[in-house]
């Protein structure tokens, strides 16, 4: 069975900060400009995704196997007008908790944002990862990615 994308609401704000933190705590190792403000979850505001609720152009889901929930997508709308390909669908945030991992459901979670982004007029879907993150390289070229671009970044401390 598929897992399901749930919309998710006001009262699952704590659950997607919770793995928002856990996502975002695991991605600090990769580059310094990763590290966190937050020294423990409880310290985390939820400001971010209760934005999101209000954002016509980002929203989050809870990714549901079985009637739990297993992760988490977070998805924005964007827009270049002047190209041929202009509507895109950007996959911002995807989670599958670990011991969910590496049993088909983050292909499953794309296949399904896929029809999302058919359904709202997107005409191709966009993702990013850390560079020195291979198994997220890895799975995301396995779903039917391929690079495109590459983002540089620089402190300006």
């Amino acid at each position: 069975m598929a897992p399901e994308l749930v919309e998710a609401s006001a009262t699952d704000l704590e659950d997607l900060v919770s793995r928002w933190y856990a996502l975002a705590t695991a991605m600090e190792p990769y580059d310094e400009l990763n590290e966190l403000e937050y020294t423990a979850l409880d310290d985390v505001p939820d400001d971010g995704f209760r934005a999101h609720l209000d954002d016509e152009s980002i929203t989050d889901y809870l990714i549901v196997h079985e009637d739990t929930t297993i992760g988490f997508v977070t998805l924005c709308e964007g827009s270049h007008p002047s190209r041929r390909y202009s509507k895109s669908l950007r996959i911002v945030n995807l989670a599958i908790d670990e011991v969910h991992r590496n049993q088909g459901h983050g292909s499953k979670v794309i296949e399904r944002v896929r029809a999302l982004a058919h359904e709202r007029g997107c005409d191709h879907l966009k993702v990013s990862c850390e560079w020195h993150n291979e198994d997220a390289r890895r799975f995301y070229r396995e779903v039917g990615f391929r690079q495109k671009q590459v983002e540089y970044a620089e402190s300006l401390e």
